[in-house]
């Protein structure tokens, strides 16, 4: 999970969901929510913002490095440690 400079994280989204939410950890990928369409990229700006704001970056932080028109993501989070991700998603889940 951990990186150079960040957090390397495997995501499962569920686009065009009622809402943005963080579902859990199924295998190694966590289970995300996003309420908006998988249509020109707005899946993946809403991730962005909805990550950078449970996580505690800025938007610009949450880089996705593989799968960008796919379910499957890897994302990279600059500025954050991998025990800080945890927590802060283990908050979110309880």
């Amino acid at each position: 999970m951990s990186s150079s400079g960040g957090v390397r994280v495997k995501l499962k989204v569920i686009p065009n969901a009622p809402r943005n939410e963080v579902l859990g950890w199924r295998g190694e990928a966590l289970t995300i929510k996003v309420a908006a369409q998988p249509d020109q990229g707005k899946a993946n700006r809403e991730l962005r913002k909805f990550l950078s704001g449970v996580l505690g970056v800025r938007s610009a932080d949450v880089t996705i490095l593989q799968g960008e028109t796919s379910r499957n993501k890897t994302i990279h989070v600059a500025g954050i440690s991998a025990a800080q991700a945890r927590e802060r998603l283990k908050q979110l889940m309880d």
